[in-house]
């Protein structure tokens, strides 16, 4: 089955002859004939009741025509949104929770109102997760930290933020992993990069790290170390803007594991008019530091 075919089915259907039909798509009758047949043994039923000269829809035929405009609606709708140079339909957007909470909000907010015609879709999860939702197409887009250099994949405009170390405020002042060594540390699934940073610190001090508790959500993390149940790592645009920041102590980490840089990422192919316009629009609310 293909589009010509159901573009022949559904001209036959209105005009309810195969001679007419194919004077309209500027064929031979036989042609139609043939693809219609084809048709027809592809969905293993008739869609066409027979009578001498002319064809009418069968119960079933009428329900395939239904279908069958409407695939043709979204086909054109899809080449006209790939012809346009202007950003419109839908667009998939990736984040980190921690983006989605800080910048996110102004730059959605920009974008909807610049570009009305495009309807955006948000979905939040750990870098390993969006990343990987790029690279399977199932994100046009992404704002995720820097992933390593891939051949299929762009890096556009960028931003830094820091990564710092939240503790209980009596715990003691710390300055490197050796003053940590043993303690419990809350993070996000084995596929965040914050939490591949957080092991990378102790692995550089060659230091054995505490056990990591999987938690599901900033502010549950922040509550948790607050009541000195264990220490944590997260960003610092993010904290700054929790309600209870003032509960927990900051501690700075070396710049090879605090230094962010998160992205605007998208595969190769996905260049398209909606992504460019979130990367101009990013850079513009977001200049280069």
């Amino acid at each position: 089955m293909d589009l010509v075919q159901l573009k022949m089915f559904c001209v036959v259907a209105e005009c309810g002859s195969i001679v007419k039909a194919a004077e309209q798509l500027h064929r031979v009758p036989s042609n139609l004939t043939t693809r219609l047949k084809q048709l027809e043994e592809e969905v293993a039923s008739p869609l066409f009741i027979r009578e001498k000269q002319r064809l009418r829809l069968s119960p079933i035929g009428h329900d395939f025509l239904t279908y069958a405009r409407k695939i043709l609606q979204l086909s054109e709708e899809a080449l006209q949104l790939t012809r346009s140079a202007e950003p419109s339909g839908a667009l998939t957007l990736g984040s980190l929770e921690s983006v989605a909470a800080t910048r996110l909000p102004a730059l959605l907010s920009a974008y909807h109102r610049r570009y009305p015609a495009v309807q955006l879709s948000l979905v939040t999860g750990t870098s390993g997760e969006i990343l990987e939702g790029v690279i399977k197409g199932e994100l046009a887009v992404a704002l995720t930290d820097q992933p390593p250099p891939r051949p299929d994949i762009i890096c556009g405009h960028h931003y830094q933020d820091r990564l710092v170390l939240i503790t209980n405020p009596a715990h003691p002042a710390v300055s490197v992993a050796n003053d940590v060594t043993g303690e419990t540390f809350f993070a996000f699934r084995n596929s965040c990069s914050y939490r591949h940073r957080l092991e990378q610190w102790f692995a550089q001090a060659e230091v054995t790290p505490g056990p990591i508790m999987e938690i599901q959500s900033y502010h549950a993390m922040l509550a948790c170390v607050a009541g000195g149940a264990g220490l944590a790592v997260i960003p610092y645009s993010l904290l700054s803007q929790l309600s209870d920041h003032t509960r927990v102590a900051v501690h700075q980490l070396p710049d090879s594991v605090s230094r962010l840089h998160t992205s605007l990422i998208w595969r190769r192919e996905g260049d398209t008019p909606n992504v460019r316009a979130l990367s101009a629009l990013m850079a513009e609310i977001y200049p280069p530091e």
